[in-house]
């Protein structure tokens, strides 16, 4: 029976009807602290929702951006003049360009027959039965002969490789480092487009004609306070942004590292196009520089004819990558997202009533009084005509 009534109840109930009464509670502390959460709920959506967010706007978030760079400067190494051509990968491209801040010599290497460096798992040997021909280690640098040789003028033995030698490993020539990429410049020339709004903008700063941007561009180093127009940035202050120390990436660890050049463009079309302007932050991407896989390095390798046979140098260049990341946010005036925001805005000052009806039911003196004036029952089997009913409460 008590479950019957229970579900006989909630169905009944189902079907009731709730509509809000009017209550008017003379009560000052209740008054003081409703206007006030009123007060703090209204600044706070004002603040929040139309002057941070900008909520009032229509925005794009997906524009079209293109990336141009090209690094400049030459250095003087030892007897060899180094150019962009010769420490710059590539010298010109889009959003991503690397610089040689250090470089590893493999010099006269030929397709031949050499020792497998020790390191290289199952390597080392005793007879040719220890080394299997034609296996490949993918690990290692050759395909094997099938013979256990000396390893070069060492009294072990490691298997014979057919590959490019004598192996890097243990001819390699290092030089020293680079120094005066400290002050190489790195030009980045970025637009971006805005199709929503039909706005095209450029990093470069406004001139009258090219002949006066020319002359800017070949003075100008970018600088966040003197010079924020500037699209021509110093490695060495690329790297003091990210918070790297160039001599650490010259001589410490020395092998270099990914640095993220990001463009930000945030910009109000309520103002004059011009407004739009970018801003630039600078962090480190790849892994720690403590760790064993920190730092940016590839290889390539110059080829010549020497004595008739096909003969190369393996280069293996350890230096500064910069990643060009652009990120675009345009937001201009529009009514239905400003209607969408206030009405919001309204609906959520309803959290003041909730607030103050709990404290009322709560903690206030006299919160039974409260309570049987707040919630009333109206039944069919009982004619009760509302019209427009207040209560007032004098306390």
């Amino acid at each position: 029976m008590g479950l019957h009534n229970f579900l006989k109840e909630y169905i009944h109930g189902f079907w009731d009807y709730e509509t809000p009464k009017v209550m008017v509670v003379k009560n000052r502390t209740l008054g003081v602290i409703y206007r006030s959460v009123q007060f703090l709920v209204i600044t706070y959506f004002i603040w929040y929702v139309f002057i941070s967010q900008k909520a009032y706007q229509e925005s794009e978030t997906r524009p079209e951006s293109s990336v141009y760079t090209l690094m400049k400067g030459s250095a003087i190494h030892g007897d060899e003049i180094l150019d962009t051509v010769e420490y710059a990968r590539p010298s010109e491209g889009g959003d991503v360009i690397s610089t040689i801040l250090r470089r590893e010599f493999t010099f006269n290497q030929r397709q031949d027959t050499c020792a497998e460096h020790f390191n290289v798992a199952d390597a080392n040997c005793t007879t040719d039965s220890d080394c299997v021909e034609g296996e490949v280690n993918f690990n290692g640098h050759g395909r094997r002969t099938g013979r256990c040789v000396q390893y070069y003028n060492h009294t072990f033995k490691t298997c014979e490789i057919q590959t490019w030698c004598p192996i890097e490993e243990y001819a390699v020539v290092r030089e020293p480092p680079l120094e005066e990429a400290i002050n190489f410049t790195v030009f980045i020339r970025n637009s971006i487009h805005f199709p929503k709004f039909k706005v095209l903008r450029g990093n470069i700063k406004d001139a009258r004609n090219k002949r006066d941007i020319k002359r800017y561009l070949n003075k100008c180093h970018y600088d966040e306070e003197s010079d924020p127009y500037c699209p021509i940035f110093r490695l060495g202050y690329i790297a003091a942004q990210a918070r790297e120390n160039f001599s650490e990436l010259l001589f410490h660890s020395g092998k270099g590292g990914v640095i993220g050049v990001f463009i930000n463009w945030k910009c109000n079309l309520d103002l004059d196009p011009s407004h739009c302007k970018p801003t630039y932050s600078f962090r480190r991407l790849d892994l720690r520089k403590d760790l064993p896989d920190a730092g940016y390095y590839y290889r390539f390798a110059k080829y010549y004819s020497k004595d008739g046979e096909e003969t190369r140098t393996l280069i293996k260049a350890y230096g500064i990558r910069l990643d060009i990341i652009v990120h675009g946010h345009a937001g201009k005036f529009s009514p239905i997202p400003t209607i969408i925001s206030t009405v919001t805005a309204m609906t959520s000052v309803g959290i003041c009533t909730i607030i103050c009806d709990w404290i009322m039911l709560t903690f206030i003196d006299k919160n039974e009084v409260y309570s049987e004036r707040k919630f009333d029952e109206v039944s069919n089997k009982k004619r009760y005509s509302f019209s427009a009913t207040q209560f007032h409460l004098f306390l």
